[in-house]
């Protein structure tokens, strides 16, 4: 955080230098371009005065600092200090033309003879002869370039302005790196006392999800406990009695079928149990890849026709084709539950409707299975996902039922980013849906 408070400053402070520098030089600049206009039209006066009352010997007699060059009201040229004759008519020059309109003229051009960038001023005589100054713009250049020293004040500068922006940065910094988690009473800095309550509110967020979740803990054990239970006394006391010898022998079939159908809850429940285990750590091992919603639901519903024949259920795919991005397998599982329990809580002769909508206009799937049977009240819709909830205990018993499946297929869709709603009315029947996004489609 140093670096990134340092590197702001320290930027900061390099923009408003460059901008003072170029300021400074832009103003130094034009100082001296108008310094030299005031040099060549002070010199031009005292030039025209010579001229005047001695002629042109007294130009000869002058410096040759500036170019000095007498010209005629037609634009012939008299005399020129630095170029001999011939030289070609003056009279297009703007200078020359602005002088013989307004008394006097100036600008900055190239100059014919020498092929320079050049100043010039033009002053027109008492005879209206004209009389021209001329410095070439590199002597001006050369003139502006002797304030450079101050490059290196500006650059010193700099230096302690990077010093001084470090020893800033690590101020600003150094009390809130000695922040405590567990000791937020207040803010260094006025400035980030919002951020300290909401590192306050967050903290206690967490805390109470810390609390959440070993609640939710202690409640799958203490559940998975009593789930696991009920099957073993079973088991323990079939297998009890055919040990003493206590069973008829016309009823060890009997018993022998009872403790298969438990082990078998316990297998079907240890199964669900490690699958919510993989989808809770948010890996399943397996790849994803498309998998068409409708030929995996006809599978799926193949394989339960026979369980829903036995109470004249009947099964209904419709819709077409479509495909989603995921794991077929965890896909298939949550069909499957989906189905079973439209299948268990169903009425005798009812049905079962499994529907995969082609995309929507934001680009959705929907996957819905309906069925006509007994329904969920309103006060426990909400809770039907949880773990181990049941409507009807012993219904769900009485149909072998682990109070997991839904939880399952709630964790399938958040694993594929669907959306999992439910409409229920006890009498008539449920449907759930799983709304895949854009994305996966």
């Amino acid at each position: 955080m140093t670096r990134t408070v340092f590197r702001s400053c320290f930027l900061m402070g390099v923009i408003v230098l460059l901008l003072c520098v170029l300021l400074f030089f832009g103003l130094q600049y034009r100082q001296v371009m108008d310094e030299t206009y005031a040099a060549l039209q002070q010199e031009a006066v005292y030039a025209e005065h010579g001229l005047m009352i001695s002629g042109q010997p007294y130009l000869e007699t002058l410096d040759k600092v500036n170019r000095i060059t007498w010209i005629t009201a037609e634009g012939d040229v008299i005399y020129d200090s630095v170029f001999s004759q011939p030289i070609a008519n003056q009279l297009h020059c703007r200078e020359v033309s602005a002088a013989l309109e307004t008394g006097e003229g100036q600008g900055i051009r190239k100059s014919e003879s020498s092929g320079e960038e050049t100043m010039y001023y033009a002053l027109v005589c008492e005879d209206g002869s004209i009389l021209r100054l001329s410095r070439p713009l590199s002597a001006v250049r050369y003139a502006f370039v002797a304030v450079s020293p101050v490059l290196w004040v500006l650059v010193l500068v700099l230096l302690i302005s990077g010093l001084l922006a470090f020893q800033t940065a690590k101020q600003i910094v150094k009390p809130i790196n000695a922040l405590k988690l567990d000791q937020l009473d207040s803010a260094p800095y006025p400035e980030l006392t919002p951020l300290i309550s909401h590192i306050r509110e967050q903290k206690q967020t967490i805390l109470e999800q810390a609390g959440e979740q070993e609640q939710l803990r202690r409640e799958f054990s203490a559940n998975v406990s009593h789930e696991l239970k009920t099957p073993l006394t079973s088991i323990s006391g079939f297998a009890e009695l055919m040990a003493k010898g206590d069973v008829p022998a016309d009823r060890v079939k009997e018993f022998s079928s009872d403790i298969y159908r438990e082990s078998r809850r316990m297998i079907t429940l240890v199964d669900d149990i490690i699958r919510l285990s993989r989808l809770d750590e948010g890996g399943t091992g397996l790849p994803e890849e498309p998998v068409d919603l409708y030929a995996l639901s006809s599978e799926i519903l193949d394989e339960l026709r026979s369980v829903a024949e036995k109470d004249g259920i009947r099964l209904t795919l419709e819709g077409e084709p479509v495909e989603v991005t995921g794991v077929r397998q965890l896909l298939g599982e949550a069909v499957y539950n989906l189905c079973d329990n439209a299948i268990k809580y169903n009425t005798s002769g009812g049905s079962v409707t499994v529907r995969i909508e082609q995309p929507d206009a934001d680009g959705r799937i929907e996957l819905s299975v309906h069925d006509t049977g007994i329904g969920i009240p309103a006060e426990h819709q909400k809770r039907v996902f949880e773990r181990f909830y049941r409507v009807d205990k012993s219904h769900s018993r009485a149909i072998g039922g682990t109070g997991l499946g839904l939880s399952i297929v709630k964790h399938v869709a958040l694993f594929h980013n669907a959306e999992l709603s439910m409409d229920s009315t006890p009498g008539k029947g449920t449907t759930i849906t799983m709304r895949f996004p854009p994305e996966r489609s």
